[in-house]
């Protein structure tokens, strides 16, 4: 490297007595060698897939700051987008060079999508000064480097829509600035780790095999988007939701998740609450009308009467639990009124519902009371998983106490 430094240092000195030929190599200079020589293995190591030309800028013999995706300060490479951010751009193809772990004042690293396989290269670790890491929707496997907890200034890692397997590194849950991590939609497995930051604010582990349950200190009070959905989670998740009370958006359908819901749940400041597709039971009382537009509690085990604070919400699926007794007369007054759009109520064990059987159901809403204790007063459309039967057989209906 010294040897490789002084030939730079003897050509610039020619340059500037002569400023012929040589004066692309006093470019070169410019930029710190060990950055330049790691560009040169990442440029190798990646190519454009067809019809992209992202490298097409990428000419040696000129200045690496003035490349696409490399962004300097000094002498140094601070962020690398490596690929066009551009929608609908093809990306790149190959594999990530472990000589990234060489720039070592690396702030920003980002992947756009593209088709860029193996695995994360464990040298990721060196770039201490690392803030932000987005490699997402390419087909990276491999496991996630628990040495990325040594990385302590990380707050953004997003390495979501890819094919990565094994667990959630407990090191991953230690780092202290942590406020975005973004997993979904690969093959993890495991628990979900204990987080520490007090910043996490995004937390989307959707569309993985997670398994295992979550304490009520799992995870931070700072939350604001939780999404778990489409895992195998399960146990009680009441006393921890309790504490995530900034939530503005919750996704924990299609788990194992038991317990009763609690009634604080329904006064989180979020447009859609999908619970449903696990297994909590018991009464669902919320403690004042829900403004939540849309509630999803659907496929669970919950039972008892339906509770009025229900009727404020516009879109509103209880089918496929074990409630029980008449509907209120609130909810046939949003149905008429077209407050209530969508009302599923199928698959229950309810006894009646206070509504003229001459009635009209407005076009704008949609009331399915299919396969309960009943003989549905109206003819509605029921969506066709609901089934061919009209009622529930006498001898459930009798059996069952709600």
């Amino acid at each position: 490297m010294a040897e490789n430094m002084r030939l730079l240092i003897f050509a610039c000195a020619i340059c500037v007595l002569c400023w012929a030929h040589w004066c692309s190599i006093c470019v070169i200079a410019i930029l710190d060698p060990v950055d330049f020589l790691a560009l040169q293995s990442i440029r190798k190591s990646l190519s454009d897939l067809p019809g992209s030309n992202f490298f097409a800028s990428w000419d040696f013999t000129s200045d690496p700051c003035n490349f696409a995706g490399v962004y300097c300060e000094a002498n140094r490479v601070i962020a690398l987008n490596l690929g066009d951010p551009r929608a609908g751009s093809p990306g790149l193809t190959g594999r990530i060079s472990p000589a990234i772990g060489r720039m070592s004042l690396l702030a920003e690293l980002t992947v756009v999508p593209g088709r860029i396989f193996g695995f994360l290269p464990q040298t990721l670790y060196l770039l201490k000064r690392l803030r932000f890491l987005a490699i997402s929707r390419n087909y990276i496997s491999g496991g996630i480097p628990s040495n990325l907890g040594l990385i302590r200034g990380l707050r953004t890692l997003d390495l979501s829509y890819n094919q990565l397997t094994g667990p959630i590194p407990r090191s991953v849950g230690t780092l202290p600035e942590l406020s975005n991590l973004i997993l979904c939609h690969n093959k993890l497995s495991g628990p979900v780790p204990p987080f520490v930051s007090p910043s996490l604010t995004r937390l989307d582990l959707k569309h993985n095999g997670l398994t295992g349950s979550l304490g009520p200190t799992t995870l931070p009070h700072s939350l604001q988007f939780l999404s778990l959905s489409w895992n195998r989670l399960g146990g009680p998740v009441g006393w921890l939701l309790i504490r995530l009370d900034r939530l503005n958006y919750l996704d924990l359908s299609l788990n194992q998740f038991t317990g009763p819901i609690p009634s604080r749940v329904f006064t989180f400041p979020i447009t859609n609450l999908q619970l449903q597709r696990n297994q909590f039971f018991g009464l669902v009382q919320p403690a004042r009308h829900v403004v939540i537009p849309s509630v999803d509690l659907s496929y669970n085990r919950l039972s008892g009467q339906i509770s009025p604070m229900l009727s404020t919400v516009e879109n509103l699926y209880l089918n496929n639990n074990r409630f029980a007794g008449v509907v209120p007369g609130s909810f046939v007054e949003g149905l008429l009124a077209e407050r209530i759009r969508t009302l599923y109520l199928q698959h229950n064990f309810l006894t009646g519902i206070q509504i003229n059987p001459a009635g009209n159901i407005p076009l704008g809403s949609s009331l399915c009371l299919q396969y309960n204790c009943m003989v549905p007063p109206v003819q509605a459309p029921c969506p066709l998983k609901a089934g061919e039967q009209k009622t529930r057989p006498v001898s459930q209906c009798t059996v069952w106490k709600g």
